[in-house]
């Protein structure tokens, strides 16, 4: 999760533990645009200007909240594969994705097209960092030569991770396991077909 600048004075643990426990539940049972920093406040047990001192805005406490959570049920492999590593994140996320946290995460997306703010910290705080995940397993696969040295990395990611998304906010259809290691082995096997042509 991505560190911010603190706003205000030292955060007391217990309290800022106390506020992103009341905005992860609140996400949970009411749904973001049923959330107030009011509500926050009033289910931490602490005054609306605590929450201002350290959040901007009712947005960021509640993805902050979200991925205090939901963070750790995505943690980056590292087997020494660039095919397995990958693999394992892409079916990491996708079963986050369809878990109860990850529904949450879906109305967060729905809200951000009508939001600024809220599409603003989602990118900035959960999807900009797994990107950068991403990009140090493809990293790592071409340190140890299974990649090409050219090969795009960031049109990688979208070629992995666009189609969990288009099934998920689109088509409805479903996301298995077995559509992942395909997806997966399709944008690979071509990738791996440049790199032996590259050496013969």
């Amino acid at each position: 999760m991505e560190i911010l600048k603190k706003r205000g004075r030292p955060r007391n643990k217990e309290t800022e533990q106390a506020i992103l426990d009341a905005g992860y539940k609140l996400l949970l049972e009411k749904g973001f645009v049923n959330i107030t920093v009011d509500k926050i406040a009033e289910k931490a047990g602490v005054s609306k200007a605590t929450i201002y001192k350290w959040w901007p805005n009712k947005a960021a406490v509640v993805m902050d909240g979200f991925l205090s959570r939901s963070i750790i049920k995505l943690p980056m492999p590292n087997t020494g594969s660039v095919i397995t590593d990958i693999t394992t994140q892409a079916l990491n996320l996708s079963r986050f994705l369809l878990s109860d946290e990850g529904k949450v995460l879906n109305e967060l997306i729905a809200e951000g097209q009508f939001d600024d703010q809220i599409a603003e910290e989602y990118r900035r705080r959960y999807f900009t960092p797994r990107r950068i995940k991403a990009r140090q397993i493809l990293e790592r696969g071409v340190k140890r030569g299974e990649l090409s040295i050219d090969t795009d990395l960031e049109l990688c990611i979208d070629l992995i991770f666009g189609p969990l998304f288009y099934r998920l906010l689109i088509t409805g259809d479903k996301i298995t396991e077995a559509y992942i290691k395909k997806v997966v082995d399709y944008t690979f096997n071509k990738i791996l077909i440049i790199k032996k042509q590259e050496t013969v």
